[in-house]
């Protein structure tokens, strides 16, 4: 029934569009994280805030850790046309891929599609007087960006990032 579907409010972001916002995907939805990987204890990452704040620059840990969002045009990789991979900036899982990097205007790294669904999570985010759609890593829960309805074919979606929750690996 259309009761049992998710509203679509419209974005009240500063995204030129202001389309409908897409339904969000409630946390936990997209399953469970993998822990079969070969990514053993020992070549894990250490996640307590201690070890973040200090393997992690101020703005990297503010973007990842506490939602924020760093100034559009001045990220690391908001003009990048390299091919490689781009990776959570504090668990290193790769995310997504040169191949679907766009140039969006927006001034931040903008991609078309994940990797792989499951390795981002979509939340419904209100802060700020905003109806949005936050993007979080999968697998250590950081602070990604936003995902719009205003990208380009095939998708339809725009990733819109923050470098300082990106890591690039060259290919």
């Amino acid at each position: 029934s259309t009761r049992d579907r998710p509203r679509r409010t419209r974005c009240r972001c500063a995204c030129p569009t202001n389309t409908a916002v897409p339904p969000f995907v409630p946390v936990g939805s997209l399953g469970d994280v993998d822990d079969t990987t070969t990514d053993t204890p020992e070549h894990r990452p250490d996640m307590s805030p201690e070890a973040l704040r200090e393997r992690l620059s101020p703005q990297q840990y503010q973007v990842t850790q506490q939602a924020g969002t760093e100034p559009a045009f001045t990220g690391a990789y908001w003009d990048t046309k390299d091919a490689g991979t781009y990776r959570c900036v504090v668990c290193h899982e790769p995310l997504f891929s040169s191949s679907t990097k766009y140039d969006s205007g927006s001034g931040w790294p903008s991609f078309w599609a994940a990797l792989d669904p499951a390795k981002v999570r979509l939340i419904e985010d209100r802060s700020h007087g905003m109806a949005r759609v936050e993007v979080r890593c999968s697998t250590c829960d950081a602070h990604l960006g936003h995902v719009f309805p205003d990208g380009p074919r095939p998708s339809g979606e725009r990733f819109c990032m923050n470098s300082a929750s990106l890591d690039f690996v060259p290919d």
